[in-house]
């Protein structure tokens, strides 16, 4: 009998990744499609950047290289992390891996046992509660309200902790919201998460760079979190390197010897070109990732200024990353006649199929009353967009 295994059968594919599928056959079909489910920058890697894998090519960087990644690549993500983030977080701290999505998994598959419980607020990225229940865990949700600007508090966090409770995930800058959180605000989830033991933060801070509030915040840096945290981050939004492969982890030295022996029976090293090119990232001028945070801000200010003008829409104003989260549940229920919008999804594939625009709808993300759009893409594009969003929504009723 063909049958999957049953940890793989309890998955759902990725949305996102369907959506964008599906917006790229519509394109090889001829049918001018505007892109705005995709997650990642539109720019191209910095040339720098791009040199340093040039030349790691011509120098022979293609042999296996070490499971936690070269020495002086985690030396310069350390010398990172004290300059930007004022925490201290020695090499043998560090471990690179390939893409950030792989430290966020081999978080779940390191700590996560069978039965143990993670909480995740929504709307979340749509692959934690997948990689939890691939660790055998059991997703606990948590909804932040638009009200909230989509953060969780201290009152939400203590009341759904329960004995069994192993992990919290924070992700800030968020996606698919862009809602950052403040470092007072993740101090008094520090003080909640204290009175538990055995109970860890996986922090992913991908997003970190692409923030419009002018600072960095981290629960590691929450007073006694240092010990409970597990950053993930990487290259891939800063330095629009996701086509890289590159995403490392800081933690306890004993969390980090774990995701060591877990990388070594599964992917051993992260690829070497990748590993020099991060390592030019990280060391040259970072003006480049001062340009691109200052064009998605622009952005930013112009799809919601954009979004506003659109009967229906609530939103609020992202203060990181590239997506625009808003409430659209008063279209429940509408019709042009053809198609019915009976929940997120439907909305997202009725603005596809009739307005040729590529979103994903919130079911996907934990909040069904909303959608995500991405702005990493040009203002035309951004423009266009809009307008098609605004003409095809006035036809329902």
């Amino acid at each position: 009998m063909k049958q999957l295994s049953d940890r793989l059968n309890r998955l759902a594919p990725s949305a996102t990744l369907a959506m964008s599928q599906k917006s790229s056959e519509m394109k090889a079909q001829g049918i001018d499609v505007i892109n705005m489910s995709v997650g990642e920058p539109d720019y191209m890697t910095p040339e720098h950047i791009k040199e340093a894998g040039k030349k790691a090519i011509d120098d022979n960087y293609s042999k296996y290289s070490p499971v936690p990644g070269y020495l002086d690549l985690r030396q310069a993500i350390s010398a990172k992390l004290k300059r930007e983030n004022g925490l201290e977080y020695g090499p043998n701290e560090i471990i690179v891996g390939t893409g950030g999505k792989q430290g966020v998994c081999n978080t779940f598959m390191a700590l996560v046992n069978p039965g143990d419980e993670v909480i995740i607020p929504a709307p979340y990225w749509v692959s934690y509660p997948q990689m939890a229940k691939l660790a055998g865990g059991t997703p606990v949700i948590i909804r932040a309200e638009l009200d909230q600007n989509f953060k969780i508090t201290p009152e939400q966090l203590e009341s759904a902790i329960t004995p069994k409770t192993k992990l919290l995930v924070i992700c800030s800058p968020s996606n698919p919201t862009g809602s950052v959180y403040t470092q007072d605000e993740l101090n008094a989830l520090a003080k909640v998460i204290l009175k538990h033991e055995d109970l860890y933060v996986l922090s992913d801070e991908i997003y970190e760079n692409i923030n419009y509030v002018g600072f960095t915040a981290s629960i590691a840096k929450a007073p006694g979190m240092r010990e409970r945290t597990i950053i993930c981050n990487g290259v891939s939004k800063a330095y629009a390197m996701t086509g890289w492969r590159l995403g490392w982890v800081a933690a306890p030295e004993w969390i980090v010897k774990g995701f060591n022996k877990l990388q070594g029976q599964y992917t051993s090293g992260t690829c070497d070109v990748s590993q020099r090119a991060a390592l030019a990232a990280y060391l040259g001028d970072q003006q480049c990732v001062e340009d691109m945070r200052k064009g998605f801000e622009r952005r930013r200010d112009l799809i919601v200024k954009l979004a506003r003008e659109i009967p229906g829409f609530e939103v609020n104003v992202p203060d990181g990353a590239f997506y625009l989260f808003p409430r659209i549940n008063s279209y429940f229920g509408k019709t042009d006649g053809k198609h019915t919008i009976n929940n997120s999804t439907d909305f997202a594939m009725y603005l596809l199929e009739v307005g040729h625009v590529a979103t994903v709808g919130g079911d996907a993300f934990g909040e069904p009353d909303g959608f995500r759009m991405s702005y990493a893409t040009s203002d035309d594009n951004i423009r266009e967009a809009m307008r098609r969003i605004k003409e095809v929504l006035s036809r329902l009723h």
